[in-house]
């Protein structure tokens, strides 16, 4: 396990961290956690350091695999890149500055360090495996040169083992996780980190480190549409949404299920890479649950939202085989999905939005687009390639994992695992969502689809769900001509049912030995 500070108690009885002594020099490593205020590693290092440099790592571990899938135009790395620029000056007008490398961080950092003679590498939490590798061999070159690297808690609110059930176990349904999650819940946990009172301790970039920011190009990639789509970036664009999201967090819960409405927050790529504080989030919900009145049933209902993240998280660290393409529940790896040419053929028809259900499609270009999907969009897209086509979950998963601008490992494992019911608390796998009763109650005049697919525009509601079942003559006067400028379905929906039914029940009860 990576080693953390010690915790002290507080007054309250919380645990914050303990550090037991002071440092000449220290280090702050930004990963997914790109801002500057509520920042518990750089909280930390600015309290118990003299001076305090700060670093961020176009990480090749990480972007490289990304160019050999052919992403090129990444939106995620031109979203980090602005969030980055967006970093470096708030710190420069806070007396400091950002040193940006473009490196394997593994290497970087404990060179870096020792460059600067920081005495202590301050970062905070990241819980997937390959980062956790990452920072075991960066702790041990870092202590080989008698340096330290401390770790934090910043990206939830609860993590690994803080909640557990009565037994001492981890929760594998999420209602019990969440009761006990609101439970345990004090204002300390949501408490804010102060940088402010310690900000004199940030000490300039070192003038042989003082660089231009990497171009896109420079680092192996191209523009994306981030611009077209005007995605918000960095701290500002975070605030932003969230103050527009604050006065309609009351209607959350009735808004945030219909794709054509503004409901959600739009806030997930901003905690993804930390633009924004889980703790302010959180705070912001908790707080408006607790004082009742109108906005407390939609904030209750987006709390219940950030929990899950926590919940995900908690998931991934005491079941790590999920990283590696397990499922939650190992008898559902001995499912026989469709053959490999028809899986193909499908799946290629599914990712370029040619499946002829409406919503399937519109939801796919979305997703294409954007690299957002709408999250009842994305039960309903996964649902539809897993139990209406028969294939498997994982390259869905893998799919989203590479458009997704907010892409985090746990919640999208999390979610693909739910859809296909594998997964801790998943949908019992009879559970088949029927896209076209999708449509009807969640898009129900078409707008979402129209927007996509400008093709069915002209149709009237009734039949822009299930275009097959249009008379010929309402398919002529809307231009809609099956087979050429819209495709037939793909599969026919109640004949897939019966058939995933099959797939799923000749495995069902199985035990893998070892579980």
């Amino acid at each position: 396990m990576p080693r953390s500070p010690s915790p002290a108690p507080e007054p309250d009885g919380r645990l914050p961290y303990r550090i037991d002594r002071e440092f000449a020099r220290g280090l702050v490593w930004f990963r997914r956690d790109l801002r500057v205020d509520d920042h518990a590693a750089l909280h930390y290092a600015l309290k118990h350091c003299r001076q305090v440099w700060c670093v961020f790592v176009f990480d090749r571990e990480i972007l490289d695999p990304l160019v050999e899938r052919g992403l090129k135009a990444d939106r995620r790395v031109e979203f980090i890149l602005k969030s980055v620029e967006s970093l470096r000056q708030a710190l420069t007008d806070a007396g400091g500055g950002l040193i940006v490398l473009d490196d394997t961080a593994r290497d970087a950092i404990p060179k870096l360090a020792a460059q600067l003679d920081a005495e202590a590498v301050f970062t905070n939490h990241d819980y997937e495996p390959a980062a956790n590798d990452r920072d075991a061999v960066v702790r041990r070159a870092l202590a080989a040169d008698s340096r330290e690297l401390l770790t934090f808690k910043d990206q939830v609110v609860f993590e690994a083992s803080e909640i557990l059930t009565g037994q001492g176990q981890p929760f594998s349904v999420f209602t019990p996780y969440k009761n006990a999650w609101l439970k345990a819940v004090r204002p300390f946990d949501l408490r804010t980190y102060p940088v402010q009172p310690y900000i004199r301790a940030l000490a300039p970039v070192p003038a042989a480190h003082h660089k231009p920011l990497p171009t896109l190009e420079s680092l192996g990639f191209a523009p994306s549409n981030l611009t077209d789509i005007a995605m918000p970036t960095g701290t500002e664009g975070a605030q932003a949404l969230f103050e527009d999201f604050k006065a309609r967090m009351g209607d959350y819960g009735q808004r945030r299920d219909f794709p054509a409405v503004r409901g959600p927050s739009y806030l997930s790529v901003h905690l993804r890479f930390g633009t924004i504080s889980i703790r302010q989030l959180t705070r912001a919900a908790h707080d408006t649950v607790q004082r009742g009145g109108p906005a407390s049933a939609g904030a209750a209902v987006w709390l219940s939202e950030l929990i899950w993240r926590d919940f995900y998280f908690m998931i991934l660290h005491h079941h790590p085989r999920v990283a590696d393409g397990k499922s939650f529940h190992p008898e559902y790896d001995a499912i026989h999905w469709v053959d490999t040419k028809s899986g193909d053929e499908y799946f290629d028809a599914w990712c370029q939005a040619r499946t002829g259900y409406p919503l399937v499609d519109a939801a796919m270009l979305q997703i294409n687009q954007s690299g957002y999907m709408h999250n009842r969009l994305r039960m309903v897209t996964a649902s539809f390639l897993v139990k209406d086509l028969g294939v498997d979950w994982r390259r869905g998963e893998q799919y989203f994992a590479d458009q997704l601008n907010d892409f985090d490992f746990s919640a999208n494992n999390g979610g693909w695992q739910w859809a296909a019911s594998t997964g801790c608390d998943a949908q019992p796998y009879f559970r088949i969502f029927n896209p076209v009763t999708q449509s009807e109650k969640f898009d129900p005049r078409g707008r979402f689809i129209r927007k996509y697919l400008p093709v069915l525009a002209n149709l009237p509601d009734k039949y822009i769900h299930a275009p097959w079942t249009a008379p010929d003559d309402v398919l002529a006067a809307a231009g809609v001509k099956l087979g050429e400028n819209y495709p037939q379905p793909i599969v026919q929906h109640s004949i897939a049912r019966m058939e995933t039914l099959e797939r799923y029940g000749a495995v069902k009860g199985k035990k893998i030995a070892g579980d």
